[in-house]
This record gives C-alpha cells, structure tokens and sequence, in this order.
C-alpha cells in the first residue's frame, strides 16, 4: 500500500476536508454537529444512484420536478409549480385549501391548451355528418367531397378549423410512416437475424469470459453479419455492392435503417413483434454506451420516420391543416350501417386521398409518398379504434347496468371487501364504482397518447446519460433503469384523468425503474396489452344477443341466468369487482390500488375466467383466449 492512500484509510477522511470531515472517528465520537456539511453530502453523493433533489430549481422552472416551466405560483407554500406537480403535492389534506394564481407567461399556453378539440372530434370527425347525407356521390364529384369536408369534418367556423389541423399536425409527430413492400422485405430479414439471434442469453447473465463491452460487440457484429449474408442471399448484387470490404462502419447506414424499420413497424403493430422486439431493443440501448461506441466504431440508432419528419422535409406541412385530411384519414365502421352508406363513405375518402395527393405533389414528394402519409394516420385512427375504444364501451357498459352510488340488490353491488373472493381492497358500491370508471378512464388516455409514450419510452431507453442495472426483481434478472420522459407523460395524462373525474380513489403511484415495472419497455409492453383484456370481454357480451336467436341457447341462458340483461350484469359485476380489486401480485407490498396495480388485477382476472359460471357463454361466443385472434 502507498504511503499516500494509507493515511486516509487510517483517519476514514481525505486529509484535505479537515479532522471535522466526514470521518469513522467523528461518528463513533458522537460529533455530528461538527461533520462538514459539504463532506457529507459528497459522501452521500458518491454512494447513491438515484438523482440528486438538493439542487435548486432554476428561474422560471418548477420546483418540485425542476424541468418543467412554472405554470402556477401557490400563495401559502410561495413556491412555483408545473400544473402536474401542483396537482400531485396539493391533492389532499390542507394543501388542498391553498390558493394559487396563473403566472402571466403560460396563460397564453393553457388557453390553447383548454381550446384543444376533443379526441373523439378529431379522430373520428369524418364519421359524423358525411356519412348521414343523402347525396349522391360518383367518380368525379368535386362537389360532394367539398360538402363532406366543410360540415363534416371543420365544423361550422374558421377556429375548429383550424384547431383541428392543428391537432393533426401535432399528432402526426409521434405517427410513424407506414412502411412500404420494399422496407417489408428488409423487414424480414430483420426478424429473421433476431430470430436465430442470442443477444440476450449472451449479454443479461452474471459471470462471462470476456467484459461486457467486448460481449456486445461481439454478438451485434454477429447480428450485423447474419443480416449481411441474407441479403446477399436475396439479392447478390445488392450484397455485393454492400460487403464487399466486409466494413460495418462503411454500412453504417444500412443497418441504422434496418433497425429503424423494426421499431417503426412496432409501434404500429403492437401485436408484431413480441418475442423479437425486447432483444432489438436492448441491443440498441447496449450500442449506446460510450464503449461499447468506440469499440464498435459506429452508431446504429436513428430518430423514427414518422409523417411529420416527411412532410416537413418536403415543405408540405399544410396537407395537415387541408380541410380533407379528416375525410382522407377516417376509420370507417360498418357497424350498424348500410351497404350503401359504407360505400358511399369509401368513395369519399379514396376521392379526398387522390385529390390531396395531386394538390400536394412536390419535386421529390411523390404521389405515392403523400398517399403512405395520409395511410399512417389512417392506420393511427385504426389503432385507436381497436385498442382505445373497448375502454369507452367499457364505460359505457358501466354507466348503463350499475348506478353510481346505490345498488338495489347483492346482484347489482359492486361492493368488495379485502379478504373476500381473493381482494384485497375494502371498497363499498359507490367507492368501487369510482374506482373502476376513473381506472378505465386512465387506460384510455393512456392508450389515446401510446403513440406518444411509445416514442418517449424508445429515447429513455435509448438515451447515453441514463444507463441501467442489471438486478434480480423477484421475476429474474431485469435490466432496471430510470425513464423521466414516459414517467412525465404518464404524470400528466394522470392529471388530465383525475381532472376529468374530479376524484380520485386509491393511490397515485406510478411505478417506473423498479422491480414493479424494470424500465419503459415494460411499461409499454403492460399497456399495450389493454385491449387483449377489454376487447374479447366487449365481443363476447355484443354477441350474446345473436346467441338467444338459437331456441336452445334461449333456453339455456333464461335458466341459468334469467335473461339477457341478467346475464351481462353478472359478467360485467364481476369483472367490475374481481378485476379491480387489488389482486394478482405475489404480496401485499405489490399489490393494491396504484395505477400498475390496477392492470396486475385484471390480468388476475382473466386467469380466473375458465372457472366462473358464464365461461361456457364466452365459448358459444368465439372466445379461444385472451391472446387469440378477434
């Protein structure tokens, strides 16, 4: 040992801090008031891994989260908030007594923001008068589809107009670009390397040969060059003029367009993918450690193509605020509706998406380009359909067989009690009738903004300055990391959801880089499977009504149940109670009523299906699983 450490090792305390440092002697002497401040709290410092909260907030910034601009001044504590951090400090108790004032930079802000039209206006606002007029529409009709654009889809005043496009045009920064039938191909193959690939045996595992960075380097070389040799399969000429040299920096490119086409497809398909997508991901968010970087000598990640990026690139950014994108872009439902209708509605938008994509045509911005921009929002409204809307007829459901603060009977009670058929919350009819309404509520804000937390999530994941750990959460060796981005979104669709509620039931707590929920991956893989819950539930209870045309199954349903109506009660009641009730985690600590909580309950559920009552109902009405085909 040298001389120069083994004093400091001696004293417990660098020499340059003084004998009142951060000592082993000043702690067992009982000195604490003499302990350097300073030392200390670099001591402490150096041995935590969370973010430091000692530093004060800058000029304008809010002070809890520090990142956020002020948007409102409370009186009593005299400190300035961001609205989200005001609502989550001052829910409760005296604080919720305190009066605030608007700072005047962010009135400007939150008039546009409380002007936004709502969800349902600019998702589906092509669905609401056009397909009600009785005209008549061929080929060639200008005038039909101008008609259908101003009553339909701007409203009645240059405002909505132009909130509208406005909506659009910042929904269409978190879309990505539909992918075209060559990227397909590419596609494929990218699945395909995955597929055979051990990444992640290979790299998440404690004890190895080599270090880690040499490890990565390694198998994403490996990875790069299985992808190198199938496409010189399919295409040799391609591949020759590609590896020649055998040079990965050469391709950098290549291979950063690749990945991007594996995370763009993704997130439009969050059904794709499952078993491939983890392991891209993780090889990317390994490339972007400054070793790993210098070893590898080239990057492999780039920004998502989404149809902002495209559009702004080619100065056609008003396509989004065109009065016919909500005519070109609209999901078109056929339920309920009349041949004629349906096909009156398919002309309108094939006519509005050929009549935008000549009005819009640029030197290097095709037709063809224009067109796949006005699908991926299209796709986007599809999606919202399938994953958003089984929360809104889950509502709906809700308000229509149960009251909200009065059950006439056991049977309509939605009252559980901790203990009792496996809950583990203490709610009676009305709390309970709260807590599931605000917690479909939630799901579908969050499913309404995925897009936007999926492309959140992908830069937590992927960023250089927040690395993770490596640990063991109870459910095997997690890689647990920190994600501000998504946890900041996820604040603040909360806050919009308790806003539109009024009350909030049970706790607030969102987990994010613990052992609940490892890192933003996770999050996004939890959420993305709301609607395998809600969907199969919503199908088979509209079915059961095409189930009593059978004279038999009448019978059957009129014996066991009573009626129709009896019947989707008792399943709807049950889902209400048992799939809300705090159930599903390993202990107590897990479980309960916070937002995660929520969806580990109604994923209990679903396991429990096969051994209620009305199971064989679900089967007479499709049902093959929470993770089959619809």
């Amino acid at each position: 040992m040298s001389s120069e450490v083994a004093p400091i090792i001696k004293n417990g305390a660098n020499p340059s801090h003084g004998t009142s440092g951060f000592s082993l002697n000043g702690i067992l002497n009982g000195d604490h008031d003499d302990l350097d401040d300073t030392t200390t709290k670099d001591a402490l410092e150096g041995s935590c891994d969370e973010e430091s909260h000692g530093s004060i907030a800058a000029q304008g910034f809010c002070i809890e989260c520090e990142d956020q601009p002020a948007q409102l001044h409370c009186d009593t504590c005299q400190d300035d908030y961001c609205e989200v951090c005001f609502a989550a400090q001052h829910r409760k108790g005296s604080r919720k007594r305190h009066a605030t004032k608007p700072l005047s930079s962010h009135q400007h802000k939150r008039a546009k923001l409380e002007s936004r039209p709502s969800e349902n206006d600019a998702t589906e606002a092509g669905d609401s008068e056009a397909s009600g007029e009785d005209m008549q529409i061929d080929g060639g009709s200008d005038d039909g589809l101008e008609h259908a654009a101003k009553e339909g889809i701007t409203g009645k005043t240059s405002s909505t107009e132009s909130t509208v496009g406005e909506w659009f045009v910042n929904r269409s920064k978190y879309i990505p670009l539909r992918l075209t039938l060559g990227e397909r191909k590419f596609l494929r193959l990218l699945e395909a390397a995955l597929n055979v690939s051990e990444y992640t045996d290979k790299i998440d595992t404690i004890g190895f040969g080599l270090s880690k960075a040499k490890r990565i380097v390694h198998q994403i070389r490996e990875l790069c060059a299985i992808m190198s040799g199938l496409v010189l399969s399919a295409d040799y000429k391609q591949g020759q003029e590609l590896f020649a040299d055998r040079d990965f920096q050469a391709n950098e490119e290549f291979y950063q367009q690749i990945f991007e086409l594996g995370r763009r497809h993704k997130i439009m398909n969050p059904d794709k993918m499952r078993s491939t997508y983890g392991k891209l991901m993780y090889l990317l968010q390994d490339s972007q450690t400054s070793d790993v970087k210098d070893l590898l000598n080239f990057t492999c990640v780039k920004p998502i193509k989404t149809v902002y990026t495209v559009l702004e690139e080619h100065d056609a950014l008003d396509l989004l605020r065109d009065d016919l994108i909500s005519v070109a872009t609209k999901e078109i439902s056929a339920e309920g509706r009349s041949r004629r209708e349906i096909q009156k509605d398919i002309k309108l938008k094939e006519r509005a998406i050929e009549t935008l994509a000549a009005r819009y045509e640029r030197r290097g911005h095709s037709q063809e380009q224009i067109r796949q921009c006005l699908y991926s929002i299209g796709d986007n409204h599809a999606f919202l359909r399938v994953n958003r809307d089984p929360c809104d007829k889950m509502i709906s459901y809700l308000k229509q067989y149960f009251h909200p603060t009065q059950a006439k009977d056991s049977k309509n009670s939605l009252a559980i009690k901790n203990g009792k058929g496996g809950a583990r919350l203490t709610h009676d009819h009305s709390k309970q009738y709260a807590y599931v309404i605000q917690s479909l509520t939630l799901w579908r804000e969050v499913l309404h903004d995925m897009f936007q937390l999926w492309t959140l999530a992908e830069q937590d994941l992927l960023s250089e300055n927040v690395p993770y750990r490596l640990r063991d959460t109870g459910q095997g060796l997690n890689r647990v990391q920190a994600a501000p981005k998504t946890s900041r979104m996820m604040h603040v669709i909360l806050d919009r959801a308790q806003k539109s509620i009024g009350s909030w039931v049970g706790s607030s707590v969102i987990h994010m880089g613990d052992h609940n929920v490892p890192n933003a991956l996770v999050f996004i893989d939890k959420y993305s499977q709301i609607y395998r819950i809600l969907l199969p539930i919503c199908n088979a209870l509209s079915q059961i009504p095409k189930l009593v045309e059978s004279p038999a199954l009448r019978s059957y349903i009129d014996d066991e149940f009573g009626s129709v109506d009896s019947l989707r009660r008792e399943i709807l009641g049950d889902f209400f109670r048992h799939g809300f009730d705090g159930s599903g985690a390993g202990n107590y600590f897990d479980a309960g009523s916070c937002i995660d909580g929520r969806l580990t309950s109604a994923w209990n559920w679903c396991s429990s299906l096969e051994k209620k009552r009305f199971f064989p109902i679900f089967l007479l009405a499709g049902f093959t699983g929470f993770d089959g085909e619809w």
